[in-house]
């Protein structure tokens, strides 16, 4: 992968895991709950879910790749459509608003990654996402597994930091979620509508 296309994908990657979602929401809870120190099992849970579905995303665009290289530049531009449509319904989303409970179950570190990891793999949105995201970045002339390395080490370290943050965070920005989350909301959406418009016109 080139640099430039690397450093792309970064800032595509943090908007990404800047994006309300379960994981997110889970982590939020969790530092609640937990604290940030108990919630690490949570976030390395999502961040193996994370990673198992960039496998099985590359491991798709593999076998099409080998089929027809063409096929990429088809992948593109529906991947793009895909990102614009998931830009617009992220812009149209309400804010989040985090909810906890007294009576919430104790869970050990083993039930906490368990959910952190469940919370990224039973979502079919996220593999979706990866199918539409991940060509953007592939260069067909370059090996697929190296760039599955980078593209995964990449999104999973930036999550984990996203992720880390938001437990830490847990308690100050609950009421900033309720507030501002709209207006958050639609900057992540213009990000991805703005991905799905331009990085299909690039070479």
């Amino acid at each position: 992968m080139a640099l430039d296309t690397w450093f792309i994908y970064l800032l595509a990657s943090i908007g990404l895991s800047l994006t309300p979602g379960p994981n997110s929401l889970l982590a939020l809870t969790h530092g609640a709950l937990y604290g940030a120190r108990r919630t690490l099992f949570t976030i390395v849970g999502g961040v193996f879910g994370f990673s198992a579905l960039i496998a099985l995303a590359m491991f798709g665009l593999s076998a099409l790749l080998q089929a027809s290289a063409s096929v990429l530049t088809l992948l593109k531009w529906v991947g793009g459509a895909y990102l614009v449509w998931l830009g617009i319904q992220l812009w149209r989303t309400p804010a989040l608003h985090l909810e906890l409970t007294a009576n919430s179950a104790r869970l050990g570190n083993a039930g906490l990654f368990r959910q952190g990891f469940l919370s990224a793999m039973a979502n079919p949105k996220v593999l979706l996402f990866y199918g539409a995201f991940l060509p953007q970045f592939i260069d067909p002339q370059r090996g697929l597994a190296l760039q599955f390395l980078v593209m995964a080490a990449t999104f999973a370290s930036v999550e984990f930091v996203v992720e880390y943050l938001l437990a830490r965070l847990a308690f100050r920005i609950r009421p900033w979620l309720s507030k501002g989350g709209k207006g958050f909301n639609r900057c992540c959406g213009s990000l991805f509508a703005l991905i799905g418009i331009a990085l299909p016109l690039g070479r």
